[in-house]
């Protein structure tokens, strides 16, 4: 961060947390593949602080809130008991840093899912681990429409399978792609819907990598750029699909855990009733979402917006996704052929 900004950064944190702050040093942290973060350590009133900053990426994609809904969505988290970095202030003035940027506070772990799948000394017993998970679901789902503060997540939908359904769809048709595997799955989501038995907060990319651990356990859920009203079973869905496993198929609840363990945290946490035909519906949605969204990282980088390597080959897995969705949507006299 250039020098002039990082001045006024450290203008707006005295304003903003009432003392002076007499040192601000910033750096860019890993990860976030959507949004960018930075690591902001200061000095207010001679004591040292670090927090984390979450601002626009150079180049986003349609479906992500803007910074202003996911501070509201985090706060929204926090004040239901929902383990999150605790929000700390939003700042709207696109001259301190030329747009909008979120202070949440700084939360110590490891949040790259390949690594937490791997490395066995991070987040303390694993079904211990996927219970935790899933009962900091049930506290998410527990926030339920109507909710002044979300206001802007709009009117519920009174059909979240055929919604999303009709999303992806759209978002398809936004960027021209003519992927014919993907609109097979679409079409046969259209006449298997997955009905709702309840609308709730759903966070929509629940899954190992999106939160962190230490070497106890759980210390935070991150990532809530996708959030809004939808079938609850969609997040167990998400969170259970072989995409999100890295490589541990045998591990069903994200790579960590036993399935049993993560709708065990969930019951015990309050959530909502457990339709496991509903969740496979949505383990299948999982793998088309997520290969829309790899086409538009990709998309990212081809436009010329945002040149990166990583977005170019996470492009370039959506035909992986393709297969895995086809192969859960094929009729059963193929399977058997």
């Amino acid at each position: 961060m250039e020098a002039g900004a990082q001045a006024r950064l450290g203008r707006w944190l005295a304003q903003t947390l009432g003392g002076a702050v007499t040192s601000v040093e910033v750096s860019r942290l890993s990860g976030g593949a959507i949004q960018e973060n930075w690591m902001v350590e200061l000095r207010l009133e001679g004591a040292p602080r670090v927090f984390v900053l979450r601002k626009d990426a150079a180049a986003t994609i349609a479906t992500s809130h803007g910074r202003a809904d996911e501070f509201a969505l985090i706060r929204a988290a926090h004040r239901s008991g929902v383990l999150v970095p605790e929000p700390i202030a939003f700042c709207s003035d696109c001259d301190v840093l030329g747009g909008p940027f979120a202070l949440m506070a700084k939360v110590d772990g490891v949040g790259f899912g390949p690594k937490i799948v791997k490395d066995l000394t991070l987040g303390g017993d694993r079904e211990a681990l996927a219970e935790r998970l899933g009962r900091e679901l049930a506290k998410i789902h527990a926030i339920r429409p109507p909710c002044a503060d979300l206001a802007f997540l709009g009117v519920p939908p009174s059909d979240p399978a055929l919604a999303d359904v009709a999303a992806l769809r759209a978002a398809l048709d936004a960027m021209g792609a003519s992927r014919p595997a993907l609109e097979w799955v679409l079409r046969w989501a259209e006449r298997h819907p997955a009905k709702a038995e309840a609308v709730t907060l759903v966070h929509r990319d629940f899954r190992t990598g999106n939160y962190m651990v230490d070497a106890t356990g759980l210390t935070a859920i991150l990532d809530w750029e996708f959030a809004g009203w939808g079938d609850p079973m969609g997040d167990l869905g998400w969170f259970c699909a072989s995409c999100w496993r890295f490589g541990r198929n045998d591990l069903e609840a994200g790579g960590i855990g036993s399935r049993d363990a993560f709708y065990r945290g969930y019951h015990v946490g309050g959530g909502v009733s457990v339709n496991p035909d509903a969740v496979r519906f949505w383990e299948v949605m999982a793998h088309v979402r997520w290969a829309v969204i790899a086409l538009q990282q990709g998309e990212r980088h081809a436009s010329g917006r945002e040149f990166s390597l990583e977005h170019a080959l996470t492009g370039r897995i959506a035909a992986e996704l393709e297969l895995a969705a086809l192969a859960m949507t094929a009729p059963a006299e193929w399977s058997n052929a």
